[in-house]
């Protein structure tokens, strides 16, 4: 398969693609002219890293998402570990962002939105 067949097979764009072979998740082979041959195990491996980014992996967890994929003597421990630290960090994040929300729900209440010059979320944000 060329690029822009897997490119439409995984839904990820060429651009990326190449990217993941620019820094070594796949190796696809390469013709004699040059232009990049994908294998089924290629394609799987694209979709694999697809779906691992959409969750918010990162491309080093990618990277060892995939070396655990392709060990069959790997632990499940292992793979659940990564996942759980993943997990935690999302959590993180989501309380960061439901603290942020509960301040600025709270500046935009104060806030009279009317012509006076007077603003409690600038003088917040001013905040030394």
């Amino acid at each position: 398969m060329n690029i822009s067949e897997v490119a439409r097979e995984t839904g990820l764009p060429a651009k990326t693609i190449r990217y993941y072979e620019e820094i070594g998740l796949i190796k696809p082979l390469r013709d004699t002219n040059g232009y990049r041959l994908f294998r089924v195990s290629d394609v799987h491996k694209l979709a694999f890293l697809g779906r691992s980014r959409a969750l918010g992996f990162s491309i080093e967890d990618c990277r060892r998402l995939l070396a655990l994929y392709e060990d069959q003597c790997r632990a499940s421990a292992d793979v659940k570990a990564l996942a759980e630290e993943h997990l935690a960090q999302i959590d993180g994040k989501i309380a960061q962002l439901r603290s942020m929300q509960a301040t600025l729900r709270e500046l935009v209440e104060e806030c009279a939105g009317d012509r006076r010059p007077d603003c409690p979320i600038l003088r917040d944000l001013a905040k030394e």
